[in-house]
């Protein structure tokens, strides 16, 4: 039986022990001493020089890469499995039950495996993030938000929630130097979704407006430009053009439109650009409202309040269920265009023909191909389906928005812009059949100019931002309608701005988080009012040299947590304040021991 060491000598062999292995290693033989020594000194140098221009590059660097590299990857996937499901659906036949049951079943499952996996990894996984992202800048710790089992739970997650398509009608935007990277995080979001580096920097400042510093910008911009170049460069080498080598594929705009004429809109049509800033405000308003109270009676109802406490997949089934139903093709699906990706709503929808003149000359068998004819019901026209999709998609975008899994809520509001915006333009188009001129030949009217606008109006108003004017057009590559865009992006801003938070706001009025509000008045009196106005004069407060007799009166006087400690009754300059119940066991222990 061994005899216990001490504690001391067990250190010290220890020590000795390693100092044996440290020699043994260091008199090992190791080939090419000369050139190893001098590969090491080249290393060395390169790290200096590299980091000579500060470490923030290369993070900035690598969060731009890494981003759009994931973000890449999850379109990938959503592609392919999306490709899948609509060969499932179209291979079963004619067969209505089963292909109701594709229909239904695929998203459901998706939907339901989402928010199972998120919120078994992290409760905070659910929705956008945004809101709690605003409240984190404005320095409230959120335990375990920034976590990376947080993060692995909202890519996978919010990769099954983009795979359900067009049927929960949601989508995506995408945390050392915590508060810089958090905001060149929030750009880079915005950035590798449209491929629009400029706009989502400046969109990242409107919504984090009261926590963004100067000092983020440069980093905001390089963030989000290596993440918006990596994106399309992903995006060009996997397309077919790329791989086939085609000449005229270069680096192309996200969302591509063909809009290339002269005179993209006539001086006259400025009026109904101001006429689709004031019905995109006042239906983001609606929408504003009608999200916030579904959000407070869904927590305030038994039922699916018990749900989503306990059974949140639950939840998640019964919704999705009756979205996928309500969408269903061969059922009110097919007056909504259901079939189409939310990727081919959009380009769809900045097509740049006249759909009601293509409906007009159109023969009784559609030719396959053309993503309009999905708009174009023969029992209904092209500003009925339009019409009926709004109405549909604006109570089934404020549900969706109560799921509790992974998902991102900018590009749902900015689909339905756009066809706020398409319909304005068709029916302008119809009363105007030769164009409006104010000077020359007429022009014609171009309805997916006012979808351009539509899109950045509606999503400005809902957002309170300004830049999506900006966005539109790095989107999409045309300029040609940038300033009717900004008319009708103000307009909806001031009317939405004027009478309701925004989306972000909300949500964390709902979730009850902490922040500071703006201030909603913009009168100018209001800037105004001093604090002399409504401070409390009536203050009780000690002096530095107040006995035992001056503490009762104090605590007599007031029931105040704190008490403001001043210079001398004669000179009241504040020099520190001290607690309610710091003074309550002083005095105590003065009266059990008294001197």
């Amino acid at each position: 039986m061994e005899r216990p060491v001490p504690g001391g000598l067990r250190g010290e062999k220890e020590e000795e022990e390693e100092e044996e292995r440290v020699l043994v290693s260091e008199h090992s033989w190791r080939p090419c001493p000369t050139a190893r020594r001098r590969v090491r000194g080249c290393l060395e140098w390169v790290r200096r020089q590299l980091f000579r221009v500060g470490e923030d590059w290369y993070f900035l660097f690598i969060l731009g890469v890494l981003m759009a590299t994931i973000s890449f990857t999850m379109d990938i996937i959503t592609t392919r499995i999306h490709a899948a499901h609509t060969w499932l659906y179209r291979e079963i036949g004619d067969i209505g039950v089963l292909k109701y049951l594709s229909w239904t079943l695929f998203p459901t499952a998706l939907a339901a495996f989402s928010t199972g996996f998120s919120q078994s990894i992290t409760p905070h996984s659910g929705g956008s993030g945004i809101p709690e992202l605003k409240t984190i800048l404005m320095g409230v710790v959120l335990e375990d938000y920034l976590a990376i089992q947080n993060f692995g739970a909202k890519v996978v997650g919010l990769t099954c929630t983009l795979t359900c398509g067009s049927t929960v009608f949601l989508g995506k935007v995408n945390k050392f130097k915590q508060h810089e990277m958090l905001v060149a995080a929030q750009a880079v979001g915005v950035a590798t979704v449209f491929g629009a580096p400029i706009s989502g920097v400046l969109f990242s400042i409107e919504v984090m407006s009261p926590h963004f510093a100067v000092r983020d910008y440069w980093r905001g911009f390089f963030a989000a430009s290596c993440g918006a170049f990596m994106f399309r460069l992903l995006a060009v080498f996997n397309s077919e053009q790329g791989k086939a080598g085609q000449a005229g594929q270069t680096i192309a705009a996200v969302f591509k439109s063909d809009l290339k004429i002269d005179f993209p809109f006539d001086l006259l049509e400025t009026f109904f650009f101001l006429i689709l800033g004031t019905i995109c405000g006042i239906v983001a308003c609606a929408y504003l409202f009608c999200q916030r109270w579904m959000m407070v009676a869904i927590k305030r109802n038994w039922l699916t309040a018990k749900l989503l406490a306990t059974d949140k997949p639950v939840y998640t089934v019964l919704v999705v269920l009756l979205l996928a139903s309500i969408t269903f093709p061969p059922g009110l699906g097919q007056f909504m265009a259901s079939r189409l990706t939310m990727k081919e709503h959009l380009i769809s929808l900045f097509d740049n023909r006249t759909w009601g003149l293509l409906a007009a000359n159109a023969s009784g068998v559609a030719k396959p191909g053309g993503l309009w004819q999905e708009w174009d019901h023969p029992s209904a026209t092209i500003y009925g389906t339009l019409a009926f999709f709004l109405l549909m998609k604006f109570w089934m975008l404020i549900l969706a928005t109560t799921l509790p899994l992974p998902a991102g809520y900018f590009m749902p509001i900015f689909i339905y812009g756009a066809a706020i915006g398409r319909l304005t333009g068709e029916v302008v188009a119809l009363l105007f059949p030769q164009g409006l001129h104010s000077d020359g030949p007429p022009r014609p009217i171009l309805p997916a100019g006012y979808a351009l606008a539509g899109a950045a109006a509606f999503a400005g108003s809902v957002t309170h931002a300004v830049s999506t004017a900006l966005l539109v057009c790095e989107a999409t590559g045309h300029l040609g309608h940038l300033l009717p865009t900004v008319l009708a992006v103000l307009v909806a801003n001031a009317i939405s701005q004027k009478n309701q938070p925004s989306f972000y706001d909300a949500g964390i009025i709902v979730k009850k988080l902490p922040y500071l509000p703006p201030i909603r008045s913009r009168h100018i009196a209001s800037y105004r009012v001093t604090v002399e106005e409504f401070m409390e004069r009536q203050v009780v407060a000690l002096a530095k040299g107040d006995g035992f007799q001056e503490v009762l009166v104090a605590l007599d006087a007031s029931a105040d947590a704190e008490y403001p400690v001043v210079e001398s009754t004669g000179s009241p300059t504040l020099v520190g304040t001290v607690s309610r119940s710091q003074l309550l066991r002083r005095a105590i222990e003065d009266l059990a021991n008294p001197k």
